[in-house]
């Protein structure tokens, strides 16, 4: 399958920090939709929990084995379907629920990476999402990782591609002070 064609490209985001992900654990792909992610991550190799409220998009990738597919709505009070699960990465693109925010940090194994990427403030101008409840305040991110985990990029502004749109995306790791910054080569 020509990913590039078929909508599954993986985010350049995601592609440029995966690398930091330990292999000896599982990654959560969380709102996983279509399974760009998912796919992109067991093609290399990686333990992938894929999560969202419709999984039927993942029908082809059924009998890959590395992969777990969980089929949870995360929002209208629902509990969280992962309790006392650790990640070694957790991916979330194109997706926010404040409310999330504490179980993923708490899920993110030590070492573990997160790598975040959605719509922000100002994205209104472009399309959707436009409603405020679903774009990050300036540096709502940041906030949400400082003095938790170890920021590694940052960036949050226009992008051209895959089309315009206002984002803030985040690489961080769950580490301790004195352990020495990661390659990114």
């Amino acid at each position: 399958m020509n990913n590039a064609h078929s909508g599954l490209s993986p985010s350049p985001w995601v592609e440029r920090f995966a690398s930091l992900i330990p292999r000896n654990g599982t990654i959560l792909d969380l709102a996983c939709g279509a399974g760009r992610h998912t796919r992109f991550l067991t093609g290399q190799d990686y333990n992938v929990v894929a999560l969202d409220r419709d999984v039927s998009k993942l029908g082809d990738i059924l009998e890959e084995p590395r992969l777990e597919i969980v089929e949870a709505d995360l929002e209208n009070g629902n509990p969280w379907p992962l309790p006392d699960r650790l990640f070694s990465g957790i991916i979330v693109t194109n997706y926010l629920f404040r409310p999330l925010f504490p179980m993923l940090l708490n899920a993110l194994a030590e070492d573990g990476v997160l790598i975040y990427e959605t719509f922000a403030l100002g994205n209104e101008q472009f399309g959707k999402p436009a409603n405020p409840a679903f774009l990050l305040r300036p540096g709502e991110l940041l906030s949400t990782v400082q003095d938790k985990l170890r920021v590694v990029a940052f960036e949050e502004g226009v992008i051209e591609q895959p089309r315009q749109a206002v984002v803030q995306r985040l690489c961080a790791l769950r580490t301790k002070d004195k352990s020495p910054a990661p390659r990114l080569d």
